[in-house]
């Protein structure tokens, strides 16, 4: 029998609301120790927003996180998951998409998030859909260093 997302995933997912500054995302993200935060638009998920985007698209180009919008600066559009996908289809999701964090959305509705480190939990099975995709030439280059 196969994992589901529903599984393993984080069903009580931070989001915040399309309009707010980076400064407000980053005050959140510290304030609840997480590394992203879920985009929405009337409780509908649009983007995210992580740790990464506010390094790349903040702090490199030198913006002003008090004068910036989320929207300018998020991953758009949204790629999500579903609960009852396979921890190998999530898994494969987040390897070829070269993503970290997968929003998990049923009917519209935001219902959990899976990360990469979830996923890492289950180490043995994880090998395994790696060593499927290298057998199938579908692994991305930068992933073979972990099957050495």
């Amino acid at each position: 029998m196969s994992l589901k997302v529903s599984d393993i995933m984080t069903r009580d997912v931070i989001t915040i609301e399309i309009g707010k500054t980076v400064r407000e995302a980053v005050e959140i993200m510290n304030e609840k120790g997480i590394g992203c935060l879920v985009v929405t638009k009337g409780r509908v998920p649009i983007g995210i927003i992580t740790e990464r985007d506010v390094l790349k698209k903040i702090v490199v180009e030198g913006r002003d996180p008090q004068k910036t919008r989320i929207e300018e600066i998020m991953s758009s559009p949204l790629i999500t998951g579903s609960p009852s996908m396979t921890l190998e289809d999530a898994a494969k999701l987040l390897i070829l998409k070269r993503i970290k964090k997968l929003p998990i959305v049923e009917k519209g509705k935001l219902v959990g998030i899976v990360t990469l480190f979830d996923v890492v939990r289950w180490e043995p099975l994880v090998i395994n859909i790696l060593k499927k995709a290298l057998a199938e030439e579908t692994l991305p280059p930068h992933m073979k260093k972990f099957l050495k």
